[in-house]
């Protein structure tokens, strides 16, 4: 099913929550909205769900009015960050809850249960309550629970936001795989830059309830349309009157037209990468990205000063983007 938002608005009170945007998001595909607190991505997301009214603007599925729709005739389903789980309902239960509510078959709900606890590999905790879960097995419960109607839409609210760094890492990439295995045209909110440009085909980043861009994740890294999105999509830093990715800083022992003195404050060394953290002539700090064997070919110590100039690629591509 594909999603398309026109030139929708929402406010609350005085606050404005989304300002006039418009979003396209094509059948089967996973896309990411991808913001700071408060930029409006939840506030979409319950729109799109049928759970908010917008003030103005209106929403098509597969090219059909939807915005007055109820959100139960909408076949969509949705997952929250804090799972919202039936307490006294086993992880069988909790699965088979909207397939019970409809009233369908016995054997039909047995089997639909089953083949979603394979899904989301809960095979062995059909009989056990939500309370004897980890985080993960209750955010994936959720998630079957969601496809359990076979919706055609997925929407997942901060989906891994209350877990710890090791659980969310483990359920992006399982998360991507099943949305391989079961197509459903999925939007996941979360203000995460690293897990929306691992897990999505596409990401629209939002501040202060504006759209200021969609692309594939690699689009948006490398022609961010805004110092916005420059900034949130990946570290950004100020070299003089450039802004430029740590990787984009070239270190020299020697001035050059257009390098800026700086000092080295702190060397970290990450694997095949190296940081250095740098501080010039204003006390503005920024950090370097080096590969390891860069870093090791100029033998960088602490307190030493060294020139920084952006690398040729990024000169290339701001050029590009003047032509443009």
């Amino acid at each position: 099913m594909s999603i398309e938002i026109r030139n929708v608005t929402k406010r609350f009170g005085s606050f404005l929550a989304l300002d006039d945007v418009s979003l396209q998001i094509p059948d089967g595909s996973l896309t990411a909205v991808l913001g700071p607190s408060g930029s409006g991505k939840s506030t979409l997301l319950r729109i799109v769900a049928g759970l908010e009214q917008p003030d103005a603007g209106e929403i098509l599925l597969s090219g059909e009015e939807a915005t007055a729709v109820s959100p139960q005739r909408r076949d969509v389903g949705f997952v929250f960050q804090h799972y919202a789980a039936f307490k006294h309902m086993t992880v069988r239960d909790n699965v088979a809850f909207a397939l019970t509510i409809r009233k369908r078959p016995k054997q039909e709900i047995r089997d639909r249960v089953e083949e979603l606890l394979e899904l989301v590999q809960l095979q062995g905790f059909a009989d056990r309550y939500p309370s004897r879960l980890s985080g993960g097995q209750r955010q994936r419960m959720a998630l079957a629970r969601a496809l359990a109607a076979k919706p055609r839409v997925l929407l997942l609210d901060e989906p891994f936001g209350a877990l710890d760094a090791r659980v969310r890492a483990e359920l992006r990439d399982w998360l991507r795989r099943l949305h391989e295995e079961v197509h459903v045209t999925t939007v996941f909110v979360t203000h995460d830059q690293e897990e929306a440009m691992e897990i999505a085909d596409r990401v629209a980043v939002f501040d202060h309830g504006r759209l200021e861009q969609v692309g594939a994740p690699a689009e948006l890294y490398d022609t961010p349309a805004s110092e916005f999105v420059l900034r949130f999509v990946g570290d950004a830093v100020r070299l003089g009157s450039a802004l430029v990715r740590p990787h984009e800083i070239v270190l020299r022992r020697w001035p050059s037209d257009g390098a800026v003195e700086v000092e080295i404050e702190r060397i970290a060394v990450l694997g095949a990468d190296a940081r250095v953290e740098l501080s010039d002539g204003d006390g503005d700090r920024l950090s370097a990205r080096l590969r390891r064997d860069e870093f090791e070919d100029l033998d960088l110590t602490r307190g030493e000063i060294v020139w920084a100039t952006a690398s040729a690629s990024h000169r290339d591509a701001k050029a590009q983007q003047t032509l443009r």
